[in-house]
């Protein structure tokens, strides 16, 4: 896959829920050449604005922010405890390295009391996250000196590539965050009758929040939102269960546990992967949520919104693990629907 660089790049740059400043300005930078106009809203969701021939508008989101944490309180030994911004397993939490960002950054490692000393029922029950907390390794002067309560706290793992995959953390979501920069970069010198609005929101790993005060003011009449989904195509996993599988192709998204798509937008998602030979599968997803519900509900009146969903083993760890074939397949598949978004018949049948 061409690229990996930028991919890499998008992956490692921090950004908690709330606290986007550095993967905003990256975004910023990498998309400003390619688009008429490029706004911040309020809350911080990047707008990369294309501007239309005609009048009708579709909002393409990807989410910048990614799992994190925040420091809640430093003890008189300096070991710092957290309060988790998105939704973790507490059992990946174990012999992690993390950075938390004050003053300067500041590398810790995530702790917990040593099984030698845990009793038989300590070791057979199920870790929480507050059973854990970060070692700094410095004094407590020298780490309050640089930390405080409410600073940011993110997840340290390098990217890597295993054959024709990507792996590494916040994969969930900066593939997308890479995949609508290609996209926008490969549209900079096509006419489309729909004015575009790529919005890199914030927020969403805890609760769309970025993605519902975009689509109020953008108030799209389509849109598509870009998020890994669920690959369950391990050792042991139910066929009814699968989800989406790597390297199968991109997912076109029939819904989530927030959100139904709409028929319409499925089917035209469908009707342009077969025209243009994308490779795809079918994404219904039972659990969770994404900005596609924030988009569909927020917008005046409602959006006519679908997903073009990344296929992703084990989500929301530091291990995270996308095929870069099935990655190239949404590029191909959102630049295609944005190019013919207006010439399909929206019309309920």
């Amino acid at each position: 896959m061409k690229n990996l660089s930028l991919l890499n790049q998008c992956c490692t740059i921090p950004g908690a829920p709330g606290f986007e400043q550095p993967i905003r300005q990256f975004i910023i930078d990498q998309v400003t050449p390619y688009v008429d106009e490029v706004k911040i809203d309020a809350m911080g969701s990047v707008h990369a604005i294309k501007k239309g021939t005609g009048e009708k508008k579709v909002m393409v989101a990807a989410h910048m922010d990614e799992i994190a944490f925040i420091v809640t309180h430093i003890d008189d030994n300096g070991f710092i405890k957290f309060h988790n911004l998105g939704g973790f397993d507490p059992k990946t939490l174990t012999a992690q390295r993390v950075i938390v960002h004050g003053k300067k950054d500041i590398i810790g490692v995530m702790g917990t009391k040593p099984i030698h000393v845990m009793s038989p029922e300590e070791r057979n029950k199920p870790p929480k996250s507050t059973d854990f907390f970060i070692d700094t390794g410095l004094p407590v002067k020298e780490v309050k000196k640089y930390l405080s309560v409410g600073d940011s706290i993110t997840r340290e793992r390098e990217f890597i590539t295993m054959g024709t995959m990507a792996n590494g953390k916040s994969l969930d979501n900066r593939v997308s965050v890479f995949i609508l920069i290609e996209t926008l970069k490969n549209l900079s010198k096509k006419k489309t009758d729909a004015t575009i609005y790529g919005v890199f929101t914030v927020q969403e790993e805890i609760g769309l929040r970025g993605a519902i005060a975009a689509a109020s003011g953008v108030n799209p009449d389509f849109a598509i939102n870009l998020d890994v989904t669920l690959a369950y195509d391990l050792p042991g996993a139910p066929v009814h269960e699968k989800c989406t599988g790597l390297g199968e192709g991109t997912a076109i998204k029939v819904l989530d546990g927030m959100t139904v798509c709409d028929y319409r937008m499925v089917n035209f998602m469908k009707k342009v992967a077969k025209k243009k030979k994308i490779n795809h599968q079918l994404e219904v997803l039972t659990a969770g949520g994404t900005d596609t519900a924030g988009m569909q509900r927020h917008a005046k009146g409602g959006s006519i919104a679908g997903g073009i969903s990344i296929p992703c083993r084990y989500l929301h760890q530091v291990i995270e693990m996308v095929d870069t074939r099935d990655v190239e397949a949404s590029i191909k598949l959102l630049g295609a629907c944005l190019l013919e978004i207006t010439q399909y018949d929206w019309s309920f049948k």
